[in-house]
């Protein structure tokens, strides 16, 4: 894939032997329902993870055929064999920074539904500190858990000849429908008055650095008041600890250099103009930091001045006085497309998750693909094949405001997959069924030697994996 993805979690159980408040008395909530190697799993874990796994499934449209509390039960189990499995393979996920925030955002968002951290506590049958610590190693649980599952198929490939097999077994049903696709060029410019409000840009945050230093005000209000970056805004500009390699070039040249405490000089990245905060000292590479982001801004008549130039530029060719790929090459100013005629690419998507495979370039765009690029498709969906558009202001993938006109090159109509169109799509699948086998295999030889021992109340139950029972 382009990236690793980041790990994704859900809240699982977090019932436990707890406290009556009323009468200080300890009393017992649950029973263990199973043990996996020397870990055990409780029955309100399980009725949890259960009621979670039927809202997903709702929310994805569609139901299983399995008990709930089962595939609940196999699921903790898994978990709970890939954690162990983890920790003795010394797995690295250097995930600590990322647990404690989601702990916290979990914690909060309990709190809130309950009304009080004392009615969350009542609710639970203990006190809140009991009640994170749970959390933290349910959730470390999780990352571990994910993490040597990937490690485990991480050096499986495919060939194309396996491609070529893995297509020819489908049935016509088995092969995935491709929705429409379009593929079009595009003329990009900037607004005239960039540099100017790149100078502004720096110049607000020169300000808030010597608000900062001279301790009129603190990073993280500014940065709750100014910052652009809806990732870390609202958290008063911090970030949890992570290596320099997830940052851009510019930003994490500049965060090396910084001691805790220091406030960094005006830094331009892809994304905008940084101030950056080094909060503590780097721990095993792991850099702990809050900033704030500001995007030039323009008025509406700078932001507009470019949408006559290209506005007189899509009549000229339209009246076929100069051919769109000509045009792109004399005045786009993007420079990733316009030496190819305009042909707009991925590449700015891979380019941001430093993505060197050149496999993945794709020309071609489905809906679900213009999440960054709403105005081209709300531009797309009314023309036919080689109509070119009027001028529109939109925003690039980093979020600049750019002008653009655009051409439609080729539509294609929704499909059935095909080795000639959709190799891409057709070898994740193949490679995605290959890693499932790899990985069941694993689980298998695993499982049977592991010590397991299950409630008999759960014995009878389907499971995914028919070893567990012993």
């Amino acid at each position: 894939m382009l990236k690793k993805c980041i790990l994704a979690m859900w809240v699982v159980a977090l019932g436990a032997s707890a406290f009556a408040f009323a009468d200080k008395r300890q009393v017992v909530l649950d029973r263990v329902v199973a043990v996996v190697g020397g870990s055990s799993i409780l029955y309100s874990e399980v009725s949890q993870m259960a009621q979670q796994l039927v809202e997903q499934r709702r929310a994805q449209g569609y139901t299983s055929d399995r008990d709930p509390m089962n595939e609940g039960l196999e699921e903790l189990m898994k978990q709970k064999l890939l954690y162990n499995q983890a920790l003795i393979d010394s797995v690295v996920v250097g995930a600590d920074g990322n647990i404690e925030a989601q702990v916290e955002s979990m914690l909060q968002q309990m709190i809130a539904e309950a009304g009080s951290v004392k009615d969350l506590e009542i609710r639970e049958h203990m006190p809140l500190f009991n009640y994170r610590d749970i959390m933290r190693q349910q959730v470390k649980e999780q990352y571990y858990a994910q993490e040597m599952r990937m490690d485990i198929v991480k050096n499986v490939v495919v060939t194309p000849g396996e491609v070529e097999r893995y297509y020819n077994q489908l049935t016509e049903e088995e092969k995935p429908l491709v929705p429409e696709q379009f593929v079009y060029a595009h003329i990009v410019r900037f607004p005239a008055s960039q540099e100017e409000a790149k100078r502004r840009t720096r110049e607000r945050l020169l300000d808030m650095r010597e608000r900062i230093i001279s301790g009129k005000s603190s990073m993280a209000v500014l940065a709750r008041t100014y910052s652009q970056d809806p990732g870390s805004a609202m958290k008063g500009g911090e970030y949890p600890p992570g290596p320099l390699t997830n940052l851009t070039a510019p930003f994490a040249e500049a965060l090396a250099k910084l001691k805790p405490g220091q406030i960094s000089e005006v830094v331009e990245s892809m994304y905008g103009f940084h101030i950056i905060e080094l909060i503590d000292e780097p721990k095993n590479g792991m850099y702990h930091y809050r900033h704030i982001l500001l995007k030039p801004v323009y008025t509406i008549e700078e932001e507009n001045e470019p949408l006559k130039f290209l506005d007189s530029l899509s009549t000229v060719i339209k009246a076929d006085s100069i051919t769109f790929e000509a045009a792109a090459m004399a005045h786009s100013q993007d420079d990733l497309t316009k030496m190819n005629g305009g042909l707009v690419t991925n590449h700015d998507l891979l380019i941001r998750f430093n993505a060197n495979n050149v496999k993945y370039t794709a020309t071609k765009f489905r809906r679900e693909d213009f999440s960054d690029k709403q105005q081209d498709y709300m531009n797309l969906i009314t023309m036919k094949e080689g109509d070119v558009s009027s001028a529109f202001v939109t925003t690039d993938i980093n979020g600049n405001v750019i002008s653009k006109i655009v051409k439609m090159l080729k539509i294609i109509p929704t499909h059935s997959a095909s080795m000639e169109e959709d190799y891409i799509t057709i070898e994740e699948m193949a490679l995605t069924e290959k890693k499932n086998e790899v990985f069941d295999k694993w689980m298998r030889e695993k499982i049977d030697g592991l010590y397991v021992h299950i409630d008999p109340d759960f014995r009878e139950g389907e499971f995914e994996y028919d070893n567990w029972v012993k």
